[in-house]
């Protein structure tokens, strides 16, 4: 079935940080005074609140209730930290304007809504794409079918005919497969291995050039 629209994942996708996430948090919450969190825990927490509209309340379940620092204090300056930090993959609006001219094309992120707002505006890409969706704004997150069904939907384009690009192996490869949909898994160094599930791989510094010749083929 021919390929007519293009998802894709953000954060480790499309643009990456300068520096860990794991120092990214422990510069928060050393800004502010708030205990040491591990980036482990952190994980666990975002995966519980998907669709939520702040950061704040995956820091409210790890903060202890002793914690002078609110939830709200760190949410702020653990977004200032992924922004200062957060740094686009060259080339990325010319790649979209090209697969534009061809397929209907869209962003689907996952985490609270005012963090990743934050992030696409600061990027400057809302215009590259025919729609934006983050997760926070949705009932359920990926890899949840919901997830993948509203990408569908805002694109007007049947699972069968959508590819989801990714890095995640279960958030953006089994998720998207799940829901029916054709995946390419982008790999990096130090990132997820390959996951056998994908219909196709791209390493992320060819991803800008290779990307439309590697979508025709599927």
């Amino acid at each position: 079935m021919r390929v007519t629209a293009v998802g894709f994942d953000l954060d480790d996708t499309l643009a990456v940080t300068d520096r860990p996430r794991a120092t990214l948090l422990s510069d928060a919450t050393e800004a502010v005074s708030a205990p040491s969190l591990s980036r482990d825990d952190y994980l666990d927490a975002h995966s519980r609140h998907l669709a939520t509209e702040t950061r704040e309340p995956i820091f409210a379940d790890l903060l202890p209730e002793e914690s002078k620092i609110s939830s709200e204090t760190l949410t702020e300056a653990y977004r200032n930290a992924i922004l200062d930090a957060l740094t686009p993959l060259t080339g990325i609006p010319n790649m979209l304007d090209t697969l534009r001219q061809n397929y209907r094309v869209g962003l689907l992120t996952n985490g609270p809504v005012v963090a990743q707002r934050g992030k696409i505006a600061q990027l400057g890409w809302e215009p590259y794409f025919d729609t934006t969706i983050v997760t926070g704004e949705l009932d359920a997150g990926k890899p949840d079918s919901r997830a993948f069904d509203a990408l569908c939907s805002e694109l007007e384009s049947s699972p069968e005919e959508t590819v989801y690009v990714g890095d995640n192996p279960k958030m953006d490869v089994l998720g998207a497969n799940d829901a029916g949909m054709m995946t390419v898994q982008v790999l990096y160094p130090g990132g997820p291995e390959a996951e056998p599930a994908a219909d196709a791989h791209i390493d992320r510094d060819e991803l800008v050039l290779g990307l439309p010749d590697l979508l025709s083929s599927l």
